[in-house]
């Protein structure tokens, strides 16, 4: 099992070599283990992990445009369309116009995809709680609070002007 030797050395050079390395490599490398981990789980049901991706989009909500299945899911637009046209051969996803609109080409999740929800679902779950084993409820929720703040606070800088950011 080779994603585990990978998640090993991680563990190690973290460790070992920079303990005390930027966050911003802590935050990707614990997000590159969580996603092998279900990339390993997710490909014995023949999924991808860029699948799961859209399918998750398209489990909340379904019919969207493939611009707007990209923009969701923080792809370019060719990345989408080769996703989408392999998910269409798997019998996962229909491409459909709706009536009034043909400019526009829908992705709609078919039964099959439809049902992959009650399968997949429960292996992302298995992996978060592989991942917080051993921290306290406390813990956890401290993380999520510290990590959502984060993501506050790059928010915020998105939003602050180029000419501000010299001041």
């Amino acid at each position: 099992m080779t994603h585990g030797k990978d998640t090993q050395q991680l563990l190690q050079h973290w460790r070992e070599s920079v303990p005390d390395d930027r966050l911003a490599h802590l935050v990707r490398d614990v997000a590159r283990a969580q996603m092998r981990a279900l990339q390993h789980r997710l490909a014995q049901h023949g999924v991808s992990f860029g699948h799961w991706t859209f399918l998750r989009i398209l489990w909340i909500r379904d019919g969207l445009t493939q611009k707007e299945l990209s923009d969701a899911a923080g792809v370019m637009e060719p990345t989408t369309f080769s996703a989408v046209k392999a998910m269409e051969q798997m019998g996962l996803i229909e491409r459909r116009q709706l009536a009034g609109n043909r400019k526009n080409m829908h992705v709609f999740l078919t039964p099959a995809g439809r049902a992959l929800e009650r399968k997949l679902v429960p292996l992302a779950e298995e992996v978060n709680h592989i991942s917080i084993r051993g921290l306290s409820d406390k813990t956890v929720a401290t993380l999520r609070k510290a990590l959502l703040a984060i993501i506050e606070n790059l928010a915020a800088d998105e939003e602050v002007e180029p000419d501000q950011e010299l001041a």
